[in-house]
């Protein structure tokens, strides 16, 4: 969805990385833009010296943020400026507990795993108010570690940066979706079909169904206060984009064998 966001984001990561570093009170060592000395020694698949770490340059770093995290958390799959928000956190804090914590922010089950009910709630949700809210999550957990107060000055410049840099992205996307006819123009009459999908994929309609069907079950004499609603919700949504995928799945390979 946004792939075209990588190099944008990269430019934002690198800015804060910075060049070549190896501070007492890092426990990641010898750093280039951001790259340590264990992680260029397990992306050659040798042991590398600080030199060979100092000497990194930037093409193969590039391709070392894509492999390790820019795909690692699907980020040309999320919408953008979120994607940049996941890709950086991902790049401080490992894939896995960027992953986490979106999954936390989007109200999904956290597994660890983006796939498409990960997907399907990221892009159904006001992503600039995502953007903070994860922005926020994360900062709240940088706070909570022992080196917070010798690099905690820098970590929340960078991620306030990151936040603001994200949202102009989502401002950016809607002005590319509006010019570019290859993109559908949201001013324009909405399909039937995704007005269903975000009808169905909608946690607040979800809720507000929910509800109303639980006050009616108790006009009937039924105990509907131990019921978590909100759990309903989740298992609903969760049921929603599995089978809105499968579905998505079947219609493409229909269509693939109509036009062989």
């Amino acid at each position: 969805m946004a792939s075209v966001s990588f190099e944008p984001a990269l430019t934002c990561v690198l800015r804060h990385e910075g060049g070549y570093s190896d501070h007492p009170n890092d426990p990641g060592g010898a750093t280039m833009m951001g790259i340590t000395q264990k992680t260029l020694s397990d992306w050659r698949g040798q042991g590398v010296t600080k030199a060979e770490v100092r000497a990194l340059a930037r093409p193969e770093v590039a391709a070392i943020y894509r492999a390790r995290y820019w795909n690692a958390v699907r980020a040309d799959d999320l919408p953008a400026g979120l994607d940049l928000a996941v890709f950086d956190f991902a790049v401080n804090s490992g894939p896995l507990r960027a992953i986490r914590m979106l999954q936390r922010v989007l109200g999904v089950v956290v597994d660890g795993l983006i796939g498409p009910i990960t997907l399907t709630a990221a892009r159904a949700c006001p992503v600039a108010e995502t953007i903070t809210q994860l922005c926020n999550a994360r900062l709240d957990f940088l706070r909570g570690l022992s080196t917070f107060p010798v690099f905690g000055r820098g970590w929340t410049r960078r991620i306030r940066d990151v936040e603001a840099t994200a949202r102009r992205m989502t401002l950016s996307d809607v002005a590319l979706r509006q010019a570019d006819p290859l993109f559908p123009n949201p001013k324009q009459e909405i399909a039937p079909m995704e007005m269903a999908k975000t009808f169905f994929s909608s946690r607040t309609i979800w809720a507000n169904v929910i509800g109303m069907i639980a006050l009616a079950l108790s006009w009937f004499g039924f105990d509907t206060s131990t019921v978590d609603k909100a759990a309903v919700t989740d298992n609903i949504l969760q049921a929603v984009a599995a089978l809105s995928f499968v579905a998505s799945t079947v219609f493409r390979v229909v269509a693939s064998k109509r036009l062989i």
